[in-house]
Order: structure tokens, then C-alpha cells, then sequence
């Protein structure tokens, strides 16, 4: 059984500690490591996305990180209960035009008993910006 801390029940540490980990994983923009934090049978509303399952997320961000060049994401802690978590985030990248864009929304988590993601589903925006408006 794979697990993966912290665990629920979230307190506000541990929730703290799972966001800053996510943000870390996909900083690192690999597949390979982002996809261990979910089930095997994940599920996703990305965007106007549906994926399901942990192989079906590498892929996805695999094409991701191919299109979204240069990218850097901070993640927020906005709410936490026993085994749920909302963050809102944002990130900067550049389309291979070398167009930059700032994209922001917000992600629902939710976590089965070993601490990995069975539910995400995340609303995202995107704002055409020029590269000397970047923050991150």
C-alpha cells in the first residue's frame, strides 16, 4: 500500500505541508514524480478536461509541459477539512511564440487514507501578459 505524507486528517500544519509538497512536485515539472501523489485511479476536471487514472495524468502532463514552457506555479493554502484541501494558485509560462501568460483559478483535493489524491478538479484562467510583467 503506497502512502503518501502527511496523511488525513488534515490539521492546518499537515495541509500546510501537502500544498507546499505539491508545489514542489510540479515545480519540478516531471510527470513521473507529480503522478506518484495520485490514485491509480484519479480523477480530474482540468479545465474543460476529464482524465482519469494515474497513467492518464503523466500523459497529460507530459503535453502540458511540452506547450507550457518556463513553467512556475505557487499554490496557496485557502481551506482544509478531514480529508479535503482548497488551494488557489497561480503560474507564469510561455507558448512556444514566446508568448507569456499568467494563469490563476483554484483546485479542489480530495485524499484517501494513505494520503494520495483521489479527486482534483481545478478551474483555471489564463491572461496574455508581457514578460516584464511576471512575479513568479
Amino acid at each position: 500500500m503506497e502512502i503518501k505524507n502527511p496523511v488525513p486528517p488534515f490539521n492546518y500544519d499537515s495541509a500546510m505541508e501537502k500544498v507546499m509538497l505539491a508545489e514542489r512536485a510540479w515545480n519540478s515539472r516531471n510527470p513521473e514524480v507529480v503522478c506518484m501523489a495520485y490514485t491509480l485511479n484519479t480523477e480530474w476536471r482540468n479545465r474543460s478536461e476529464f482524465i482519469s487514472g494515474r497513467e492518464a495524468v503523466k500523459v497529460f502532463l507530459a503535453n502540458k509541459w511540452e506547450n507550457e514552457l518556463g513553467y512556475k506555479l505557487k499554490k496557496e493554502l485557502w481551506a482544509f477539512t478531514d480529508n479535503r484541501i482548497a488551494v488557489r494558485f497561480e503560474y507564469e509560462w510561455h507558448n512556444h511564440q514566446g508568448q507569456w501568460f499568467r494563469s490563476f483559478g483554484n483546485e479542489l483535493w480530495e485524499f484517501d487514507k494513505c494520503g494520495l489524491m483521489e479527486k482534483r478538479f481545478a478551474s483555471i484562467n489564463d491572461l496574455a501578459i508581457d514578460e516584464k510583467d511576471r512575479i513568479l
